[in-house]
């Protein structure tokens, strides 16, 4: 193969490493992960039950405030009633009082429902406080228990980041970005090898998705220094180390001469 087809090799096993690595981490963490999700989610709980608790407090004091304000209507209505100069006055403030008796009535039904949804919201942030508090304390011991392998885990993601960068660094700028491309679209596995079932026939297939190849793919990739891609799954061929050209040409034997 060409230097360019080469280099890709090389920049498919460092990023397959370091793609390999990054999974191990992402494995790794994925239970402090778990509980951080737990603590945004009880937090966000927390928050929304914190919300609801002054609303319903700022309308048990509307309902408070309009309990007392009736009450004080119905003390003044009764002093004037007491005042009045005839039957027909006494028994207009008389409605007018029932009335009131009736608005208040509904004002304190009201306000022993928002007493009890305060009670409730009281409560529902006292669980969740509490439940915050243990999945807080357990993050800390997951992540203490796994400190040490995610450092390690992290370490090898360190070392291995430079080599990829550095191969990458060898492969000509349209090629890297195609590789680039691929292995996004891929999850790593941007290449993929020319393989040859039957090595008694010159028949060659992609080892990734075994796509039938035509015969001359091997010669191609041999003799040039291009990018050839799979008809079918559209990744780049390459020729692995284990098919060398006297395994993977077919050559027919010399005939003999006359009289040997």
């Amino acid at each position: 193969m060409g230097p360019t087809n080469i280099a890709l090799v090389k920049l498919s096993h460092a990023d397959k490493e370091l793609r390999e690595a990054s999974s191990r981490l992402e494995a790794a963490s994925k239970a402090v992960r778990i509980q951080e999700r737990r603590i945004k989610d009880l937090q966000e709980k927390l928050q929304a039950a914190q919300t609801s608790l002054r609303e319903q407090q700022a309308h048990m004091g509307a309902f408070e405030l309009d309990v007392k304000t009736r009450d004080a209507h119905i003390e003044r209505l009764r002093t004037q009633q007491q005042n009045a100069r005839n039957n027909k006055e006494y028994q207009a403030f008389l409605t007018e009082i029932n009335t009131e008796k009736i608005d208040k009535s509904k004002a304190e039904d009201e306000l022993v429902k928002v007493m009890l949804a305060v009670e409730t919201a009281g409560s529902e942030i006292k669980t969740v406080q509490v439940q915050l508090a243990e999945e807080t304390t357990r993050h800390a011991e997951i992540k203490l228990r796994l400190a040490d392998r995610l450092a390690e885990l992290q370490a090898q993601i360190d070392s291995l980041q430079p080599v990829r960068d550095a191969v990458a660094a060898l492969v000509p700028p349209h090629a890297r970005e195609t590789f680039e491309r691929l292995a996004d679209r891929y999850e790593g596995e941007a290449m993929g090898p020319v393989t040859k079932p039957d090595r008694r026939r010159e028949e060659y297939v992609c080892g990734t998705c075994n796509m039938d190849l035509v015969v001359d793919i091997y010669n191609r990739l041999h003799s040039r220094d291009e990018m050839v891609f799979c008809p079918n799954c559209r990744r780049l061929l390459f020729i692995p180390d284990d098919l060398p050209p006297e395994l993977a040409i077919h050559t027919k034997p010399a005939k003999k001469e006359k009289g040997e």
